[in-house]
């Protein structure tokens, strides 16, 4: 299991290469990549800014991890989420599971990518082109939560 949290850019076939490297008993691979858009709830966003406590975030991304681990029979797993001044298009996020089969591959990257919308301690703020807002957890992410729960 392999969990970052950094300010760089990532490449994602670099990721996946070196999750995968000379694995052969892999069937199934999944990734989700979160990326900065350019509008929210019908605002313009100039830039995004991440901040977060360095081991808090990371101690919280590794459980998160665990937990999927333990839920899902997956043989690999990649957590990158980056920190600081992020432009539209910007890459924010990525999970990448790995296991024998689609099913669990599949479910675990969503437990993963739900968990990480609502526990993971990461603060948003959104530069609009009329001032800026922090973004907070919606009623949705928490649904898409407790279904795990």
């Amino acid at each position: 299991m392999r969990v970052v949290v950094q300010s760089e850019d990532f490449n994602i076939a670099d990721e996946i290469n070196s999750l995968c490297k000379s694995r052969t008993d892999l069937g199934a691979l999944t990734t989700f990549t979160g990326l900065v858009r350019d509008t929210h709830e019908n605002k313009n966003i100039k830039k995004m800014t991440l901040e977060h406590f360095p081991n808090m975030a990371l101690k919280e991304l590794n459980k998160i991890g665990v937990i999927a681990k333990k839920r899902w029979q997956i043989e690999e797993l990649t957590i990158i989420h980056r920190y600081g001044e992020l432009f539209p298009g910007d890459q924010i996020v990525l999970v990448i599971t790995a296991s024998h089969h689609r099913e669990d591959s599949f479910k675990a990257a969503q437990f993963i990518m739900d968990m990480l919308k609502t526990d993971a301690p990461f603060w948003k703020k959104e530069e609009l082109d009329d001032g800026s807002r922090w973004v907070t957890s919606n009623k949705s992410d928490k649904d898409k939560k407790n279904r795990w729960i």
